[in-house]
């Protein structure tokens, strides 16, 4: 399982190359913009510049309205900024028609400029709330659009988490639905350390977090701290080690 973890300035990019070797992925947003709220195209480059080159970085587009065109300028936009994740919150998108829509301008736009870049589509676990498509319908639209992965993120923070509206089981279905698609499966979602034991046995490929790396595990005003991030890894690292561990004796 790799760990995305989510800085929305330079000097919290910083902590992060503080804490690389404990790190898999950086991931820019502006969480004062919502849950994939996009930051400004300097910050992207920024960011990539204070990192390690052999860390990718992740850019979010934003929780998206269902507007193609747009949105597929959005995706250059961070691919040409530096990002090699693009990850896109189909957060206007009613339909699964809408949102195939909406990934496919994407995926052309990033990858007609960078072949090798990892288009992300995102979708939310509190999609009942918000009105958009819902969480177990991403891994076909993210198939049936070319993208790389599915991702389920909250859109509303308001404390609740990921398994308070699409429990474990839900989850480990998303799960299954990506890889049966040949995807990556992403989850997150105000993610805690008590969640690593079931996203480990579920088979989750990236966790994203940013409240549990956070000072006083505020995803607004708290910062990121290395201590955290390594923390969180250890112990992401303990459950792969045991699950591991229970597979072999099974």
């Amino acid at each position: 399982m790799l760990l995305l973890i989510s800085p929305d300035s330079v000097e919290e990019a910083l902590a992060c190359a503080k804490a690389a070797d404990h790190l898999d992925i950086v991931d820019v947003k502006k969480p004062d913009e919502g849950s994939l709220g996009a930051n400004f195209p300097w910050v992207i480059r920024e960011i990539r510049g204070a990192v390690p080159a052999d860390k990718p970085v992740s850019a979010t587009v934003g929780d998206v309205p269902y507007k193609p065109g747009t949105v597929a300028q959005a995706a250059l936009g961070a691919a040409v900024s530096g990002a090699t994740y693009i990850k896109v919150g189909l957060y206007g998108c009613t339909t699964p028609d809408q949102a195939i829509e909406v990934m496919r301008g994407v995926v052309r736009a990033v990858k007609d400029f960078r072949p090798d870049a990892f288009v992300v589509a995102s979708g939310y676990a509190d999609a009942h709330r918000i009105g958009c498509v819902s969480p177990l319908a991403l891994p076909d639209i993210a198939r049936r659009s070319g993208s790389d992965a599915a991702m389920l993120d909250t859109a509303i923070k308001d404390g609740t988490r990921l398994f308070d509206h699409v429990p474990p089981e839900a989850c480990g279905e998303f799960v299954r639905l990506a890889h049966d698609a040949g995807l990556l499966a992403a989850l997150a979602g105000s993610v805690k350390r008590e969640d690593l034991a079931v996203l480990t046995r579920i088979g989750t490929d990236i966790v994203g977090v940013r409240g549990a790396v956070c000072e006083g595990g505020d995803r607004n005003s708290g910062r990121i701290q290395p201590r955290l991030v390594a923390g969180f890894r250890a112990e992401m690292d303990r459950h792969a080690r045991e699950h591991a561990a229970t597979q072999a004796a099974s």
